[in-house]
C-alpha cells in the first residue's frame, strides 16, 4: 500500500502531527509492507505554477530536496520492486524501468525483445564514473567501462 499523506507545511518540515502519527503506527503495527509519502497539496500546487528553473530554488527553501510527486514515485517503484537504467549513445540517453534482479538480458529485453534472444554482453559504467568522465567517450577511455555478460544484474547506478 501506498499512503499519500496531505499534512500542513510544520508537518512536512518534520513535526508530525497526531494524524500522521496514527497512520504510522497503525501500519506499523499490521506488518503488512507500505511507505507513507507525506505532501502538501498547497506547496504542490505552488510548484505547478512555477517555471521549471525556479522549482529546485523554491523547494530549497523550504527545507525540501524534492516534489511530492517524485516522493510518491519513488515510493510506488520501491514497492512495485522497480529500477531505473539508462542507455546512452551521441544523440540521446534513455531511462527504462526494469525489476530490480533482472538480469542483462531481461533489461535488454525491454528495450527490445530481440535485443533478450540475442544477447551476448553489455558493456556498463556506472553514473558516477560515467559523470565523472565527462560521458561515454572519457570513461571508455578511462577504463571505466566493463564489459559484462549474461549473468550480470543491473544494478540502479551501479
Amino acid at each position: 500500500m501506498l499512503y499519500a499523506a496531505n499534512v500542513t507545511d510544520e508537518e512536512l518540515a518534520g513535526i508530525e502531527g497526531p494524524h500522521l502519527r496514527a497512520l504510522r503506527a497503525s501500519l506499523a503495527q499490521s506488518g503488512e509492507p507500505a511507505e507513507v509519502v507525506p505532501f502538501s497539496a498547497k506547496i504542490e500546487a505552488e510548484l505547478a505554477e512555477l517555471p521549471a528553473a525556479d522549482r529546485a530554488d523554491f523547494l530549497a527553501s523550504l527545507g525540501l530536496e524534492s516534489a511530492g510527486l517524485n516522493r510518491v514515485i519513488q515510493a510506488g517503484y520501491h514497492l512495485l520492486g522497480l529500477q531505473t537504467y539508462f542507455t546512452a549513445g551521441e544523440p540521446e540517453v534513455r531511462a527504462w524501468t526494469i525489476h530490480r534482479g533482472d538480469t542483462a538480458p531481461a533489461a535488454a529485453g525491454v528495450i527490445h525483445t530481440d535485443f533478450e534472444r540475442g544477447f551476448i554482453r553489455a558493456e556498463t559504467v556506472s553514473l558516477t564514473d560515467f559523470v565523472a568522465n565527462g560521458g561515454w567517450k572519457g570513461a571508455r577511455e578511462r577504463g571505466a567501462v566493463r564489459s559484462e555478460g549474461k549473468e550480470y544484474v543491473v544494478h540502479d547506478g551501479t
